[in-house]
């Protein structure tokens, strides 16, 4: 099955060989046809990359930590004293 990105592969060369083919029909010189074609193009990866992006999904997880409620020992040693 296609995704997203499979077609985006696809029209990128058609969008810079065929607007630029149909334009130059148009009448337009080939020298203004292409970077017509290319910025089309450009705009296709432009939105491929930063509208919809590639993206891995991200879960953060965070494990759970133990709490206790019973009060501190005042009389405990300290970490680094132990």
């Amino acid at each position: 099955m296609a995704g997203y990105y499979d077609y985006v592969l696809g029209i990128i060369p058609l969008t810079l060989l065929g607007l630029t083919a149909a334009l130059v029909v148009v009448g337009l010189e080939l020298t203004t046809a292409v970077p017509l074609g290319a910025g089309v193009s450009g705009l296709v990866v432009g939105h491929a990359l930063f509208v919809n992006g590639p993206a891995a999904p991200t879960e953060t997880v965070t494990p759970p930590t133990q709490t206790s409620t019973d009060p501190a020992d005042a009389n405990a040693p300290l970490p680094e004293q132990a």
